[in-house]
Formats: C-alpha cells, structure tokens, sequence
C-alpha cells in the first residue's frame, strides 16, 4: 500500500460520489472508487501493487503524463513493441528476459482500441505479477466478452473523454475487499477543494461556447500562452532531465513529480466539490447516447481509404479514431480550417523521448515510430465533416508497414455518400 503518503484524511464518501461509482460498477462488475481524475487513481493502483523499484511494461505510445505516474511511483517504465496498426502491446515480440524482469503490465487501449487483455491476463497470471488497465479512452470497449477495465486487478477511466466532464475517474478493483484501504489511501492523497477552482470548473463551459461562438479559438490560445498559462508548446511536455532525476531521488511521491503530473489538469488530486460531482453526473447520464453516436462515427470512419485493418473486435465506440495519412501536418491544417482541432498526438514514442536514463527502450521499436508518426486521430462524433475535409484537401493513405503502395481516395468516392 502507499505506506507513508497517507495523511489523517477522511475516508466518508458522500452521496454524489456514490451514485457515480454505483453507475460505473453497473458497466463494469467490479468495485469501483471515485477519483479526481484518471491519473490519480493509476498512482494510488501502483502505490498498492508494486513496490518501489519495480519495473512496469507499457505502451511507448502514450500520454507523456502517464509516464510520469509510473516514475512518480518509484517504477521503472520498460516501452513495449506495438501492433503498428492500432498501438496494442505485441505480447510476441516482447523478449522473454524481458517478461521475466517486469513486475506489472499496464494496458492503453489507445483511443478505445483494446489491447490484448485475455492474453495479457494469462501472461500475468503464470508470472504472478498484477495487470493494470488503463480504461481512459475505453469506457465503451470491450474484449474477450468483457467491458475494458474488466480484466486486471485494478483499472482506471476518465470521465473528461467520453463522458466529457472534464473532470473525474474512476479507479475500478477486482478486489471489492480492497475497497476501504484504496479509499483510506485515496483520502490521504487529496488536496482540499478550493471555491476558485470549482467556480471556474462552473464557468468554463460557458468560456468555452463564447470562445466556438466568436471563432476566437486562436486568439484565446494565445493569450493563454502570453500569460505563461500553457503547460506545453509541442506535442510532449518539455522533460527537463535534469530536474526529473533530482525528483526521481524522491519518489515514490507525487510532491516531486508535481511538475509533470499536473500538465493539462492542475487539480488532478483536488477533491472534488458539488458542483463538478453534480455536472459529471448528469454527463454520465448520457453516456450510453454518446457511445452510440461515437460507435456509428467510428463505423464510417473505419470505411475510408484513411483506415487500416485491425484486429476484430466489433466496432468499439471509440474516443478518437487513428486514420493515417501520408502527410499528416497538411491533414492536421485543413482540418483546422474548418474548425476541428486534433489533438491526442503522442509523438515521438516514449523512449524516443524520455531515453535511456529514464525508460528501458523497446526491443523492437519501429511498429511505435511508424504509428506515433502517421497516427491522424480524429473525433467520431465529426466524422462526416472530417471525411468531407480529407476527400477535399486530396489527402494520401499513408503506406504502413509491408503493406503494397496504392493511391489516394478516389474524386468524390465517400463524399457523395455524405451528403
């Protein structure tokens, strides 16, 4: 457990809390928690299954953020090989001295696409080390005939994609008698909730629909970068190697990696006041709707020149959809010209990024590199106004690996269908 981060914090849950959590429990069949947010239930699962200086193998192709858990921690992160066509773990290709070193596997099921957890579930159970599932683009996936989330010891959501709360997770146990140790742990690890940040949690919708009304989405993010407001200016945060290994000489603890952790989500443990549990409410109220539209935008999406072939799972509802595009820059732009941004970009690989002094490299990195590089992931719920924009601007499938060479969409192909 996360002996010695626990402070005298109180354990009660209140109402709200407990509807959320009875909601997800119902989705998922498990014991569930509520946390302020995705990356600080995963924090508190490792605290409790790996002791310090454990080695944790995970997806390369990931929120720079979740690296930063895993080292907060006290981990070592070990960058897996991936499918290059949806960034799934590539169980085979993961070399057995590797299998032998780690003391965990935690999933990513990239944009909703699962990872192989049957099999990762196997795997773990002969190694007798813990699966850790990391469900915040998959609220709505499934595989092996279950919910993801549904297959290792712990697994945490977010309720800022889907859901679209922009605030709230939720840390999900096989282990319902786990249940009253990670709430006492979660507990101490809180920051009290502050009037000024509810108040702009309460306010920010309305900013945000001036902002789409006006068509000042520019003018506001750079007047969020004139105010020093923008935790990055490239796709990775900066990783300043020299402050993180004076931080890595502190963990486990999130104090020192304070820095990393709380990009793009500053009261990510702040506990959460009314007004945020009532609105993440009323947004889980209307999952099932959102899942059936974004299952329907997938579908469309994955039938475009821009799609490659994946493993069968039924169509999943997915948070973003990796279409991939020869030149994904003049993609990107002409996509924002029309008032779609895209974001989620996880480019370069972790190891790429983070080196050696802090990740063990993948064996087999290329499968990574291609999809970090080529990876355009777009919004289900505009998928007829992205596949308008892409025929339009003539965009290029991208080639992927060993697959034969082929032309662009055909003139009008799709784009007749839609309108």
């Amino acid at each position: 457990m996360a002996i010695g981060e626990a402070g005298p914090g109180s354990t009660r849950r209140g109402a709200q809390p407990a509807r959320l959590e009875e909601t997800m429990r119902a989705r998922l069949g498990r014991e569930c928690v509520y946390v302020p947010s995705c990356r600080f239930g995963l924090y508190v699962a490792l605290r409790h299954w790996c002791p310090p200086g454990g080695r944790v193998l995970m997806s390369p192709v990931n929120d720079d953020v979740i690296f930063f858990v895993v080292l907060a921690a006290g981990l070592r992160p070990v960058q897996a090989p991936l499918n290059p066509l949806d960034a799934s773990i590539d169980l085979d290709a993961v070399p057995d001295e590797t299998w032998r070193s780690v003391s965990a596997v935690l999933t990513t099921n990239l944009y909703g696409n699962p990872d192989p957890a049957p099999r990762l579930r196997e795997k773990c159970d002969a190694l007798g080390i813990p699966l850790f599932e990391d469900g915040a683009h998959a609220i709505g996936s499934a595989v092996g005939g279950r919910p993801v989330g549904a297959w290792g010891e712990a697994s945490v959501f977010s309720l800022s994609k889907h859901v679209g709360a922009k605030a709230g997770g939720m840390l999900s146990l096989a282990d319902p008698g786990l249940r009253e140790a990670v709430e006492k742990t979660c507990a101490g690890l809180l920051t009290p909730n502050r009037l000024g940040s509810e108040l702009a949690y309460a306010v920010r919708p309305y900013a945000e629909a001036t902002v789409r009304e006006l068509r000042l989405r520019r003018a506001a993010w750079a007047a969020i970068r004139l105010l020093g407001l923008a935790d990055r200016e490239e796709i990775r945060m900066p990783l300043r190697p020299d402050e993180l290994a004076l931080a890595a000489d502190r963990a486990p603890g999130l104090d020192a990696h304070h820095p990393w952790v709380r990009v793009d989500m500053h009261d990510y443990r702040q506990e959460s006041g009314p007004l945020r549990l009532r609105r993440i409410g009323r947004r889980l109220d209307r999952l099932d709707d959102v899942l059936d539209a974004c299952r329907a935008g997938t579908e469309l999406l994955l039938s475009t020149p821009w799609a490659k072939p994946r493993e069968a799972h039924g169509t999943q509802p997915l948070f973003r959809v990796p279409l991939f595009v020869a030149d994904r820059d003049a993609a990107i732009a002409a996509l924002a010209r029309q008032g779609i941004v895209v974001g989620y970009l996880y480019d370069p690989p972790l190891d790429d990024y983070a080196g050696a002094e802090f990740t063990d490299p993948s064996p087999a990195p290329e499968g990574a590199r291609w999809f970090a590089r080529h990876a355009l992931p777009v919004d289900p719920l505009r998928a007829r106004t992205v596949v308008e924009v892409l025929e339009r601007s003539g965009a290029r499938p991208a080639e992927a690996p060993g697959e034969p060479p082929r032309g662009g969409p055909a003139a009008g192909g799709l784009g007749q269908s839609l309108v």
